[in-house]
């Protein structure tokens, strides 16, 4: 292939953007790392829960009676893989699950329960200085534009979507 200034060896113009030089990649590698953070956090502290068992807790925690949809919307997960998450906690004894009517419809209320709350406090204060040195290495305003900025992105991407999350 012949090179001129606008093309690069591949082939490329340099107008076009590498799908590795998207914001797209670079946000899912962030999260990818921030993924594997906490998992090398969890067992180094051998936390007794997964990361994902643990923002289960950590959400309820903060809201105490979810159905299983409302808490998957918010944990970004299906219903399927929040049910075997939600299983996973109440055989360890964190959450119970009992039957509510919400909009004239059966559903089941989750609520964490006293020894769920104690893991998730224990789990939190073992895991927290972990994740402070990281946030102290960026000032705070600098973290407030990031999640602003990530905020509305998000809300860009809802609009083009053509389901809804």
């Amino acid at each position: 292939m012949l090179q001129n200034k606008h093309t690069s060896k591949r082939g490329f113009t340099k107008l076009q953007e590498h799908f590795t030089d998207t914001i797209f990649y670079q946000i899912e590698l962030t999260a990818k790392y921030c993924r594997y953070l906490g998992q090398q956090v969890f067992e180094k502290y051998n936390a007794g829960v997964s990361t994902e068992e643990f923002s289960v807790l950590d959400v309820l925690y903060c809201n105490p009676q979810l159905c299983q949809r409302d808490l998957a919307k918010i944990i970004l997960k299906d219903r399927a893989n929040t049910g075997k998450l939600l299983d996973s906690l109440e055989k360890k004894g964190y959450i119970t699950r009992k039957l509510s009517i919400k909009n004239n419809r059966p559903v089941k209320i989750t609520e964490i329960t006293p020894e769920g709350r104690r893991k998730t406090e224990e789990v939190t204060e073992k895991i927290r200085p972990n994740f402070v040195v990281i946030k102290e290495k960026i000032k705070n305003s600098d973290v407030a534009k990031v999640g602003n900025l990530l905020s509305e992105l998000r809300e860009i991407l809802k609009e083009t979507l053509e389901i809804q999350i």
